[in-house]
């Protein structure tokens, strides 16, 4: 629906400024509107209230907010997608807006343990006041910015339910000490985090693999540990699968999303990638998924190095870009699967016969709570890929570390 100011080029002589956001979203959310035609209103909204103060502005961003909690959104994905679909500095006061409406629904005191990590990992600022100091635009510009957030927000599309939201959270949390969530051991977490985060800081590739090797054979033989003694106690494996959502920035999110798959499919867990929003919601045990989440990050930044190195080799168009990073995440799942294989046969030596179905089990309660989560799920259709830049994505997988300590597969 277009609107009368739009027609006409202005807004009326004596708008009521509430009306004009409300207008400005309207028109924010056609199809290829310049940043322009926001002009007209974000002016008039500047001038009425130079400091962002109007009364009802930062109720109706908390008020979309708010719905998008009730339609299984959580704090991360809200931001993530404010980056992805309009701006950084959007995405920072959707983070703002996150932290006044945790405040008044005490966030920190009624929601899931996941759900205020997600909070405390946002920077300080609350609210739009807060939001609009530390941005150093002038007023026009920043009401622009309210009014692509206020456009976005209410056409999202569900999605699935992980957590519930603050209409499901009870008065008080009963777990409120700051207590481990799940059977994840975080003393074994934390040495694995300071493993790879000397490795990353190490400027001696041996040392490096050393350290990522050790992280790597610590938690792989912490998760089959974990995964047996939950058998051996009659622990419904099942009801321990959970699901998390990682967030892929673009470029080239989909290869991203590639090489996550390859991580997840050989530690047990399954990725269901939400291609529009740039979301992938990673499904298995706690143990498994945090292997998953370390070994991610460290093998994409590893392959943001590689292809780099790439580029400057000749290699700088989109297609090559993507073919590398396709091509590398499909080596990597080779790798790891190779290495999978190694360090089951190594476990099943302790535990013998019961570690196969033990394993089996596993999978299952994954496949199960996917189709829960997902029961209409489709597969992706392959894509043509760059073959310079797929071949030279292979041979830098080759040299990627695994954290296995061992050398590189024999091409």
């Amino acid at each position: 629906m277009r609107t009368p100011w739009r027609t006409v080029g202005r807004p009326p002589a004596d708008p009521d400024p509430l009306e004009l956001l409300r207008a400005a979203a309207v028109l924010a959310r056609e199809p290829g509107v310049p940043a322009e035609e926001l002009d007209p209103l974000t002016g008039a909204l500047a001038r009425s209230h130079p400091d962002l103060d109007l009364p009802g502005a930062e109720p109706a961003l908390a008020e979309a907010v708010a719905a998008l909690y009730e339609r299984g959104w959580q704090p991360a994905d809200v931001v993530h997608i404010a980056h992805r679909r309009v701006s950084r500095r959007a995405a920072a006061l959707v983070a703002a807006v996150v932290l006044a409406q945790a405040r008044v629904s005490r966030a920190a005191a009624r929601a899931p343990r996941g759900w205020v990590d997600q909070l405390d990992a946002l920077p300080p600022a609350v609210g739009l006041a807060g939001w609009w100091a530390g941005t150093g635009v002038d007023p026009a510009t920043a009401w622009r910015d309210v009014a692509r957030v206020l456009a976005l927000l209410p056409v999202l599309p569900p999605l699935q339910r992980l957590v519930p939201g603050p209409a499901g959270w009870p008065p008080q949390r009963r777990d409120d000490a700051p207590t481990p969530a799940g059977p994840v051991d975080e003393k074994v977490l934390g040495r694995v985090r300071a493993l790879l985060a000397k490795a990353e800081r190490t400027e001696f590739p041996e040392e490096a693999d050393a350290l990522t090797g050790k992280a790597q054979e610590l938690m792989s033989r912490y998760a089959i540990d974990s995964a047996v003694l939950a058998d051996q106690q009659a622990t419904d494996l099942g009801a321990g699968v959970v699901a998390r959502r990682l967030h892929l920035a673009d470029p080239y999110a989909s290869a991203k999303a590639g090489l996550l798959h390859a991580v997840a499919a050989a530690n047990g867990c399954q990725v269901v990638l939400l291609r529009d929003l740039g979301i992938a919601t990673v499904v298995g045990l706690p143990v498994d998924l945090e292997l998953v989440d370390l070994l991610f990050t460290s093998l994409l930044l590893q392959a943001t190095r590689a292809l780099a190195d790439a580029t400057r080799a000749g290699g700088g168009t989109a297609v090559f870009k993507r073919g590398f990073l396709l091509a590398y995440a499909a080596r990597v799942g080779e790798r790891l699967a190779a290495a999978g294989e190694r360090a089951t046969a190594e476990a099943a030596g302790q535990h013998g016969g019961a570690l196969v179905p033990v394993l089996a089990r596993r999978d299952a309660a994954v496949q199960e709570r996917v189709g829960d989560l997902f029961p209409r799920l489709r597969r992706g259709r392959a894509r043509t890929v760059d073959p310079e830049g797929w071949w030279a994505g292979r041979r830098a997988a080759d040299s990627a570390d695994l954290g296995s300590g061992r050398s590189p597969l024999p091409r």
